[in-house]
């Protein structure tokens, strides 16, 4: 694959890389860079996490080594139980390969990484040290002011979170951190101090936040705004068919822009349409191969919300099919991880 067609892979579906010139030159000079990152094991994942398996997949296609850490000790820095981090780990470990089988990508150079199996080395708990007595107070906090959860007398933990987030890039020994756009301020952050105690900043890349179920991020916090992804067929017909989508309104749609992100980007890389079964006296199917030509149709309200919804759950349970399977037999395994 030649480097433009690597450089338009890399950059499908994000909205900021810091710098597309290091990035360059990065694929320039180096057959197989590595890239990583990072989700720290706290609610259970839902489906706006395709959007970055879809990403990691891309990087894989591009022929790069890329790792997932599943951040035990950053979930327990971000009030997830200590006693609960063993079982988290492993619901984690079980549903993420289950996304990537599910978009039926090859994962012969992908790698999850436990955090913990490097984190409480002697090296790195000094190098936590090091860092703490460059970076502020001020610095610390802004950096996790978007991921980690805040209060109004917040606990060191938050403060610890991003300094070990950013050694994270050194002792994964990666070239890139990719992330969402919440995780800017920690990347900007560790783009500012790994120099400061020896270590090379790294290529920073981000994707966008899609809206939720309610018009805002999608989040596991917030049950009515996300689809998990052991939700039923049922269930998830049911919540689709309640989520914002005015009609015409593309801003804040969270239905439109996971089709967008996620569900035309698979309709891509198959060589498929995206098809919204409609009856013949409503003007028949509708049939798209570019989501620019859907949206088009759905502002000028030749698509109707309730079709649009339709179209969109039936695709969604065929994706998350193999994820419920996986965890069949392992039901026990949920309540304890999650037994609130």
């Amino acid at each position: 694959m030649d480097l433009n067609k690597r450089l338009s892979l890399i950059k499908r579906n994000t909205c900021e890389i810091v710098t597309e010139e290091e990035l360059i030159q990065l694929i320039k000079t180096k057959k197989n860079p590595s890239v990583y990152l990072g989700t720290a094991i706290t609610g259970k994942p839902h489906v706006a996490y395709f959007i970055w398996v879809l990403k990691l997949a891309d990087f894989l296609k591009a022929g790069f080594k890329v790792k997932l850490l599943l951040a035990d000790l950053h979930g327990a820095l971000d009030n997830t139980p200590w006693d609960l981090l063993e079982k988290r780990f492993k619901y984690y470990n079980i549903v993420i390969p289950a996304m990537f089988k599910s978009i039926n990508v090859d994962t012969k150079n992908f790698e999850i990484i436990k955090g913990s199996t490097f984190q409480k080395n002697a090296e790195y708990f000094y190098d936590v040290l090091r860092m703490s007595t460059e970076a502020t107070v001020h610095d610390t906090r802004k950096a996790g002011s978007e991921v980690v959860k805040q209060s109004e007398n917040p606990k060191l933990a938050g403060l610890i979170y991003p300094i070990m987030q950013a050694l994270d890039e050194e002792y994964l020994n990666v070239d890139i951190q990719y992330g969402g756009l919440d995780q800017r301020k920690i990347f900007m952050f560790a783009r500012e101090y790994l120099p400061k105690i020896g270590y090379k900043r790294r290529i920073e890349i981000m994707t966008p936040i899609i809206p939720g179920l309610i018009g805002e991020k999608m989040s596991a916090s917030k049950e009515e705004s996300k689809i998990d992804l052991l939700d039923s067929e049922e269930i998830v017909n049911q919540k689709i068919n309640k989520a914002y989508c005015p009609i015409g309104v593309i801003e804040g749609n969270g239905i439109t822009n996971f089709i967008k992100h996620v569900i035309m980007i698979i309709k891509e890389d198959n060589n498929e349409e995206f098809i919204i079964e409609r009856p013949q006296k409503f003007g028949g199917n509708l049939t798209y191969k570019k989501y620019e030509d859907l949206e088009k149709d759905y502002k000028t309200k030749k698509i109707h919300p309730v079709d649009l919804k339709n179209a969109l759950s039936k695709e969604l349970n065929l994706l998350l099919k193999s994820i419920r399977d996986s965890i069949k037999g392992k039901e026990n395994l949920v309540k304890e991880a999650y037994p609130t």
